[in-house]
């Protein structure tokens, strides 16, 4: 019994420890009152980060990211999608954006308050993931990709479409497939 312990504490710490601190934070889903840390929602799973703005002319990345998420959503891929009005293309009312991504592309996948994402205000995580690729983003769409251990994988900019290569393989590798 107390191997099973002991194994199941070494288990917990090793879970813990793969996830980046920038991800210990708690965010709010975009037009709730829901909120979950990150570490717990992103859990052994491989991770695309998205700085998204409803009226950047890259918003049609809203459904090749949601197509990217169905297609290997089972296999342990997540989007966590972050609005953001850091490149003055974001609605200021949540509902409209909301509105935008779910209604207008079928967004699924978890999208959180606005948030900043470069210079001084950006938010913790944002600090954190440009520090792990050494940049922060350049305009709306930047990605980041993190393994299953929590550590970066890539990063892309907004012209990267996340249908096409190099990111649709480096999702596969990072998920083992």
């Amino acid at each position: 019994m107390k191997w099973i312990m002991l194994l199941l504490t070494l288990g917990a710490g090793a879970a813990v420890a793969a996830c980046p601190d920038y991800f210990n934070v708690e965010m709010r889903e975009l037009n709730s009152t829901q909120r979950h840390n990150l570490c717990q929602l992103t859990e052994g799973k491989v991770v695309l980060v998205v700085n998204t703005a409803s009226y950047c002319g890259y918003r049609g990345q809203f459904r090749d990211l949601e197509q990217l998420y169905q297609t290997y959503k089972e296999k342990g891929l997540m989007v966590l999608g972050f609005p953001s009005n850091d490149f003055w293309q974001e609605a200021g009312d949540e509902g409209k954006t909301a509105s935008v991504c779910r209604r207008d592309y079928g967004v699924t996948f978890p999208m959180f308050n606005r948030i900043a994402v470069r210079g001084a205000d950006a938010s913790p995580l944002y600090r954190g993931l440009a520090a792990a690729a050494g940049e922060a983003p350049g305009w709306n769409f930047h990605k980041y990709l993190i393994g299953r251990d929590g550590k970066l994988v890539a990063s892309y900019g907004a012209n990267q479409n996340p249908a096409d290569d190099p990111l649709q393989k480096e999702v596969k590798r990072a998920l083992g497939l």
